[in-house]
């Protein structure tokens, strides 16, 4: 069994069609069938079932591409820790972190890594799922919240953050320091669509409370909430760290008593995965940056 050969198997998975999977990889469809036969030769089993022009993994087939994912990632690490050894200043990094975080409060952190470290290529992404970007090595580490512990992850926690209710400076409640969580009950709120983290979090600490959030807008940009609230449209819950990064003198906060949401802040990796100079280097910057601080 060759790598190559499970290259060319992990392609026509991708697609489950043998044509599709020749153009993506670049060989003839004929060269592509061939290698998929020797491989079914050497096993003494079908990994295709083939009907008509549509086809489906056996369960051999099923079996080989779970172990054929496992091999591939660490093919992958070993290429990339010797990588490591020769260029320790260099190599990539994918970062996955909320789209909130990534729009107002890692720019800094960003930057000056890229000051000390101007030979790695680091790419960040705002997602709003990344455990499953971690577990499927789109991202290399993660900034999460309230990740569940798995045995496939690392979880280094960072800190607890609390939410505050967020309103225009011209709002009713703009007088106001502080609101029970049953008061926010009758709060018209803007905030993000249901599903969303920063959502559920929320939701879950009303909901003992017997009532839910009473939603008049819903959007999934962190930018466009802040604005919408900015022009006095309604309220939202946001991470006071978030909005105090902010720093914008159109926005007051109001602390939440009686059980406020909070959210714990994590860096999450593959314990599988390995993580060059470069990565670590990284990890120590979020750790420090996300510290508490007055």
């Amino acid at each position: 069994m060759e790598i190559r050969q499970l290259h060319y198997f992990m392609a026509v998975c991708e697609e489950m069609h043998f044509t599709k999977a020749a153009e993506n990889i670049g060989v003839s469809q004929p060269t592509l069938s061939q290698q998929i036969r020797a491989l079914e030769d050497e096993l003494q089993m079908p990994l295709f079932d083939r009907i008509g022009k549509k086809i489906m993994l056996t369960e051999a087939g099923e079996l080989l591409l779970r172990n054929a994912t496992a091999i591939m990632d660490t093919l992958q690490n070993v290429k990339d820790s010797i990588a490591d050894l020769r260029h320790i200043q260099g190599g990539t990094i994918k970062v996955g972190i909320m789209p909130s975080d990534l729009d107002y409060r890692i720019t800094r952190l960003v930057v000056d890594f890229h000051r000390d470290f101007p030979q790695v290529k680091l790419t960040v992404i705002a997602s709003i799922d990344i455990l499953r970007q971690v577990l499927e090595s789109e991202v290399d580490i993660g900034v999460g919240t309230n990740v569940p512990q798995t045995e496939h992850i690392v979880s280094i926690p960072l800190c607890t953050e609390e939410y505050v209710l967020t309103v225009s400076v011209k709002h009713p409640l703009a007088s106001r320091t502080s609101i029970g969580i049953e008061e926010l009950k009758d709060v018209p709120m803007i905030i993000y669509p249901e599903g969303f983290m920063g959502r559920e979090l929320v939701e879950e600490a009303v909901r003992p409370h017997g009532f839910r959030l009473q939603s008049i807008l819903e959007t999934s940009s962190a930018t466009s909430i802040i604005n919408l609230v900015k022009e006095g449209l309604g309220a939202t819950v946001q991470p006071y760290p978030l909005i105090r990064q902010m720093n914008d003198a159109a926005l007051h906060t109001i602390r939440i008593h009686g059980g406020a949401p909070c959210r714990n802040l994590s860096i999450i990796y593959r314990s599988d995965r390995y993580l060059g100079q470069a990565a670590k280097a990284f990890m120590e910057r979020i750790q420090d940056y996300f510290q508490p601080r007055g």
